[in-house]
């Protein structure tokens, strides 16, 4: 397996790459988001570590610049930015997961293996999710509905991926802050509910057969009317 760490402090980033290494993973360095950049647009990798704080370019405008020249490899974000904001940040930035600093290096190990195995199993499964006039194109992260395409953000395609796998069953806002922000679901806010209204306008609003529907009191269910 071939890792990218992008992290502009010099004994963490030696610290990371011995440890990675030691996994017999083979490991790249870069010290700034600029060369980061280069580096992970010139070759084939299985994931990249991504701190926020770094020169040139940081690593929410890295990974946003990753998603959209199509980059797909899954990127873990590792910061002492460890606020709700800033995880939420991350992941719309096109973040697969956020660890932050401090953190267990066998954490480190757990979530690279998850993300990297969750990959290879997109991979070599369907490539397309649909229903009625929806279609989810894993490979390209494009959405389409009646052949129009659906402009999304990287965190709304996550949440459109999420419902449309378990579509026909309903999904609670404790499970989807899990499975989507890989978050504990915190009561107090409603992140939620503002990014399936997002949903809701790109995906259902100009069509008359409604997609996405509020179970009261329990959550939300993805099914045909």
């Amino acid at each position: 397996m071939k890792l990218l760490v992008v992290e502009d402090e010099p004994k963490l980033a030696g610290f990371l790459k011995r440890g990675l290494e030691e996994q017999s993973w083979e490991v790249e360095v870069a010290y700034d988001g600029q060369l980061g950049k280069k580096i992970a647009s010139s070759y084939k990798f299985d994931l990249i570590v991504l701190d926020v704080n770094l020169p040139i370019l940081n690593g929410y405008d890295l990974a946003k610049q990753l998603r959209k020249d199509g980059l797909t490899t899954p990127i873990l974000f590792l910061t002492a930015l460890g606020t709700i904001d800033d995880k939420l940040d991350g992941f719309d930035a096109g973040g697969d997961d956020y660890l932050v600093k401090p953190f267990e290096f066998r954490e480190l190990i757990a979530r690279i293996k998850a993300l990297v195995q969750r990959a290879g199993g997109r991979e070599q499964g369907a490539s397309i999710l649909s229903l009625a006039d929806l279609e989810l194109n894993l490979d390209e992260k494009v959405a389409r509905r009646g052949g129009n395409r659906i402009d999304l953000t990287a965190k709304e395609f996550a949440l459109l991926e999420y419902l449309m796998r378990n579509k026909g069953r309903v999904v609670s806002r404790v499970d989807i802050a899990e499975q989507v922000w890989d978050i504990r679901f915190d009561t107090g806010t409603n992140v939620i509910d503002v990014y399936i209204n997002f949903l809701r306008k790109k995906v259902d609003k100009d069509y008359p057969n409604k997609l996405i529907h509020t179970v009261v009191g329990m959550g939300y269910i993805f099914k045909e009317e």
